[in-house]
């Protein structure tokens, strides 16, 4: 499982290990918090192509679908 900070997400880096439209880089652009400073929204942005996807937070926590860095 890998260990998050919410309040570092932005601009975190993120390999997908089965590709999303056969993108597998990401970085996360986009945390949008509440008053009581949880995560709302999260948005992360493929490298090759610039689309943007919206994105549980939590989902960057399971191994089987997310890798921490770029591979």
């Amino acid at each position: 499982m890998n260990k998050i900070n919410p309040k570092k997400l932005i601009n975190s880096k993120w390999t997908a290990i089965n590709p999303i439209k056969k993108e597998k880089h990401f970085v996360v652009t986009d945390v949008q918090f509440d008053e009581d400073a949880v995560v709302v929204s999260c948005i992360i942005e493929a490298v090759l192509t610039g689309r943007l996807f919206p994105i549980l937070w939590q989902d960057l926590k399971d191994n089987n679908q997310w890798e921490h860095g770029w591979k």
